[in-house]
């Protein structure tokens, strides 16, 4: 099973597209996914059409009340029992200051998914959409993760806060978590008209290759050769509580999803 934390402290750059977009693509594929929403704007939850309240239990409860994450899944309609989300409330948000003397805080994501017993999760992915902040909520994704895909726009303002983002996955691999690494960079929104496009592509390539054969975090990423590119219809249909599979399947999104969920599944997977 692979367990992909999307990544990045900056909002905006595609994180929860990506995570259900993606986590669909995947389904249409034939894999069990599960996603688990960790952002308090809930985002993820809506996207899918679950309104968070009407679930008994919620990431929120999962953190704070021990519930096993078996037991806060939601499964989505229409797609075979292939694709389950774990729902995220506004209650999330305080989350951070209630587990602040709580012993083991950082853990408590990977306590509640035991690899054994009645409670563990039968799937081949779980894909954790992030809140857009460095905080105990991300830091409980990446502790739970084996791997962080990094969606990320192409332009500058977008690589400021790299080197924390990166310095952040260093910690939690030297104290918490050694088998967590960036598997990929994901360009999202992506305009390759625009100069600035590949300047800024330019640059993270040049980045990566610095990293190779070190211990860096992004010694052994990738950038993904597929680019989402800006599409009206990946906008519109969150407000429709669907995947853009089921809101718009001919289109460019879709298209961009399909192809990215084919290359994350030859992706060899690091041990």
């Amino acid at each position: 099973m692979r367990i992909i934390a999307f990544f990045n402290q900056k909002g905006g750059v595609g994180k929860t597209t990506t995570t259900v977009n993606l986590g669909a693509a995947l389904a249409e594929a034939g894999k069990k996914v599960v996603m688990v929403d960790l952002d308090p704007q809930a985002n993820l939850s809506t996207h899918m059409g679950i309104d968070p309240d009407s679930s008994s239990n919620s990431t929120y409860q999962v953190l704070t009340d021990g519930v096993p994450l078996a037991e806060s899944l939601v499964e989505v309609p229409n797609t075979k029992g292939l694709l389950r989300v774990a729902p995220a409330t506004t209650d999330l948000a305080a989350a951070e200051v209630e587990l602040v003397s709580v012993v083991g805080r950082e853990s408590l994501l990977r306590k509640s998914a035991p690899a054994s017993g009645k409670n563990k999760i039968e799937a081949d992915f779980i894909l954790i959409d992030c809140p857009p902040s460095l905080g105990l909520l991300s830091l409980n994704a990446l502790v739970f993760a084996t791997e962080v895909i990094v969606p990320l726009q192409a332009h500058f303002l977008a690589l400021q806060g790299m080197e924390k983002l990166f310095d952040t996955i260093s910690m939690v691999r030297q104290g918490l978590n050694p088998k967590l690494h960036i598997s990929g960079i994901l360009f999202c929104q992506f305009e390759s008209a625009a100069k600035l496009t590949g300047e800024v592509t330019g640059e993270v390539e040049n980045f990566l290759t610095q990293a190779k054969g070190t211990n860096h975090p992004v010694a052994n990423a990738v950038i993904f050769q597929t680019t989402v590119r800006r599409n009206i219809k990946l906008a519109e249909a969150p407000s429709f509580g669907q995947s853009i599979f089921q809101y718009a399947p001919s289109s460019a999104g879709a298209a961009d999803y399909s192809v990215l969920a084919e290359e994350v599944l030859k992706m060899p997977v690091a041990g």
